[in-house]
């Protein structure tokens, strides 16, 4: 299939898949037409923010290894294309879309802050979003990792977060119709449970490293997996791989005192996830009311293709899933 892009000309990652999954086609690739870029060295992921920002990526200069084109190259360039043309004097050459503007590196917030915010307005105005959210008693959560954790050193200590994951990806696995994309007019389910997890850069902005088949991992395995990717993301060293692929992304601002979240759908996927922070409440279990640990679960889904009925079930999954941390 590669090899058939490139005779033609076509790049892959402007592409939206007709197979099953989103799987890109012989046919795909026929009926699409050429495009110059296809020859141009890029990360996946700088291909596929191009392709969303309506970048041409011919037109971008690559700072990465032998030139090719990074995600910040591509946020520089969505910043050098909304400034205000300027005057030039004689002598003087405009700053290419790649290079430092005002001294500023391409990394700078303010870029990557007004190329998210590009993708979300365009998922607000065409994704019909409905929300709902759940309280979620984590004190038989809480009471297994303080188990679990007991004699391990802290780099091999499991946090609640991992279960949060690994509850989310069984959920997914168990309600298919929020895990996958909404592409020509129909859902297509995901073939597996690739979880999209948002993850604050240090500099401003977000990226969202993949955890692929997140249901099938043991939680030390999604711990081991989000402890890794976090860091090489804030170091900006994922592989193009590890930034593609989601069918289902999770967002879990527990950390910054947030308790609850209502996030935007990153599209074409069809669902977004959202943890808030674990905290004590008063809660009644069997008639006695006590303090206990509890976190917000929320959901924010696509109307066009699933309803409330089924985003329920899906967070009464999640509950439930929880209530037992053993079996995950």
């Amino acid at each position: 299939m590669r090899h058939l892009a490139l005779q033609r000309g076509v790049d892959l990652a402007t592409l939206h898949g007709t197979g099953t999954g989103g799987r890109i086609t012989r046919a795909d690739v026929e009926q699409a037409p050429p495009r110059s870029t296809a020859r141009v060295r890029a990360t996946p992921y700088a291909r596929r923010l191009a392709h969303e920002m309506g970048i041409d990526l011919a037109d971008v200069r690559g700072t990465g290894d032998g030139a090719a084109v990074r995600a910040a190259d591509v946020y520089q360039a969505v910043k050098v294309r909304e400034r205000p043309p300027s005057r030039v004097r004689d002598g003087e050459q405009r700053p290419h879309a790649a290079e430092a503007v005002d001294g500023r590196s391409p990394e700078r917030p303010d870029t990557m802050r007004r190329a998210i915010a590009e993708l979300m307005s365009r998922s607000k105005r065409e994704i019909p979003h409905y929300y709902l959210s759940t309280t979620i008693d984590l004190t038989t959560v809480e009471d297994w990792l303080h188990r679990v954790n007991r004699g391990r050193s802290p780099a091999e200590r499991l946090l609640p977060a991992a279960l949060l994951l690994k509850a989310a990806a069984t959920a997914a696995r168990e309600v298919p119709d929020l895990n996958g994309f909404w592409q020509h007019d129909a859902f297509v389910p995901g073939t597996e449970v690739n979880l999209g997890v948002a993850v604050s850069l240090r500099q401003g902005g977000l990226l969202a490293p993949v955890i692929h088949q997140a249901d099938t991992l043991s939680p030390d395995a999604v711990m081991t997996r989000l402890r890794d990717l976090v860091q090489r993301a804030r170091r900006g060293r994922l592989r193009g791989t590890e930034t593609t692929g989601a069918t289902l992304t999770v967002t879990n601002l527990g950390d910054q005192g947030v308790e609850s979240v209502f996030g935007v759908i990153h599209p074409p996927q069809v669902a977004l996830v959202g943890f808030g922070a674990i905290v004590e409440r008063p809660w009644a279990v069997n008639g006695m009311l006590g303090v206990r640990s509890v976190v917000t679960a929320t959901l924010a889904a696509d109307h066009r293709a699933t309803d409330g009925a089924v985003g329920a079930r899906y967070l009464t999954a999640v509950d439930r899933l929880l209530r037992t941390p053993e079996e995950l």
